[in-house]
């Protein structure tokens, strides 16, 4: 037996609005951070569970306390007797009623918990010597089942309607694998498409994207109408008529609005919209949805729950579904999200515009290609080129295509040096002054 001996947590940013990389219509100047998180147990392997919630600068220390209000609780806990049932662990703190009074499932704590539970899920693929998808890919229909809360999704989602895709996707699962090991799992580009660049940054990047192999980029719009006119016609006239593009406007519209702006640029060939207005408005996106068609509504990177989730998937609000690997409280619940999805027949797409979102969200999409949707159709992870280097295992794309990773654990760990070279401090009093 082994016990979880300790944890640290680490404030970690990124000074990106510097250059304006992540700029978009809500987000001006986002600082890509970490709220960082290091579990140790006194196993002899030496092995370490490493995650974090991913933020955009101030705000990072609030997360950071609130891992450290959760991460306590695992002290001296029995690590194997953790790792044999993560579908309790994740209840046991969801469940927790002081901790739900905070959101409930959603929210700074509901993160939180996600950055603890995920610290043992790469604690459980670093043991088991597999990558996350790999090990997720290699349980049975009924484990899988195991590490999925139902509640709140019964109305859409039943433990036998899961069982049911998971069976189904039995076969073929090695033949998947061996494809997805030959062939990796196709990316779209968020690089050019930054609000704050400018047109020749824009065209520069559009045409290197295009020269990488991607199929598809993604461009933030939503601050001035005659500027998202004029960098989607700069766009479109870079790559041609061959490459998808989608646009994203970081929920800076309201329901009218939304259609309005939509319809004024649907003449560029939209892939998608992505978070046109609140991602709490249910009903705003179904009818943004209606009104916008044949362009498809994509969101999720902001739904803070499964709960959002389905209730997107039931009101056919949305056509492509984006989870994010820290929005939601972990693995677990992002494979109820990915059942979800399958259920209702609709791709996912993850969210990876941040530092560290790539290396993390890959594993779901690769796990699901594997064993629940069986697809790659409509199907890509978003990339941008940012802060890859201060990973341990930074994600590798060969002609626009994610390599499948094949270093154990859930991609999340940063290297020592990244650490320390990052680790922000809060400026004095005299500072401030």
């Amino acid at each position: 037996m082994s016990t979880v001996t300790g944890f640290e947590t680490l404030d970690v940013r990124f000074d990106t609005s510097a250059m304006l990389d992540g700029s978009d219509a809500m987000n001006p100047d986002p600082d890509y951070s970490a709220a960082y998180l290091r579990v140790t147990t006194d196993a002899a392997d030496g092995l370490e569970g490493h995650s974090f919630v991913f933020t955009i600068g101030r705000g990072n220390d609030v997360q950071v306390a609130a891992i450290e209000a959760v991460a306590h609780r695992v002290l001296g806990r029995d690590v194997e007797a953790i790792l044999a049932d993560l579908g309790g662990f994740w209840r046991e703190f969801v469940y927790d009623s002081q901790l739900r009074w905070l959101g409930p499932e959603k929210g700074v704590m509901h993160m939180a918990i996600g950055a603890v539970v995920n610290a043992f899920w790469d604690l459980k693929a670093k043991r088991a010597g597999l990558p996350l998808w790999q090990l997720l890919a290699r349980l049975t229909p009924e484990e899988l089942v195991d590490l999925v809360d139902f509640r709140y999704l019964s109305d859409a989602l039943t433990r036998d309607d899961a069982l049911e895709i998971l069976r189904a996707a039995l076969p073929g699962r090695a033949e998947r694998e061996a494809t997805l090991l030959a062939l990796g799992y196709p990316g779209y580009t968020t690089t050019p498409g930054w609000l704050g660049y400018s047109d020749e940054k824009l065209a520069r990047l559009a045409r290197e994207a295009v020269d990488d192999g991607f199929e598809q980029i993604k461009l933030k719009v939503g601050d001035n109408l005659d500027d998202d006119i004029r960098r989607l016609g700069i766009a479109r006239e870079t790559v041609g008529p061959g490459i998808r593009i989608a646009i994203d406007a970081n929920q800076r519209w309201d329901r009218d609005q939304a259609i309005e702006w939509i319809k004024a640029l649907e003449r560029f060939d939209l892939a998608w919209i992505e978070e046109p207005t609140s991602p709490d408005d249910i009903l705003a996106h179904a009818a943004i949805a209606r009104a916008v068609a044949p362009v498809k509504v994509a969101t999720g990177e902001h739904a803070m729950s499964r709960v959002l989730f389905k209730q997107l998937l039931q009101a056919e609000a949305t056509a492509i579904v984006q989870i994010d690997s820290t929005r939601v409280a972990g693995v677990n619940e992002n494979l109820a999200i990915l059942l979800l999805a399958a259920k209702f027949g609709v791709p996912v797409c993850p969210h990876a515009g941040g530092v560290g979102l790539c290396e993390a969200v890959q594993h779901f999409s690769m796990f699901d290609f594997v064993a629940v949707s069986g697809s790659q159709e409509g199907r890509m992870i978003e990339y941008t080129k940012h802060l890859h280097e201060h990973f341990v295992s930074p994600v590798e794309l060969v002609r626009g295509r994610y390599r499948a990773p094949l270093a154990p654990g859930i991609g999340m760990e940063m290297l020592p040096e990244s650490l320390a070279a990052h680790q922000f401090a809060e400026p004095t009093l005299a500072e401030k002054r």
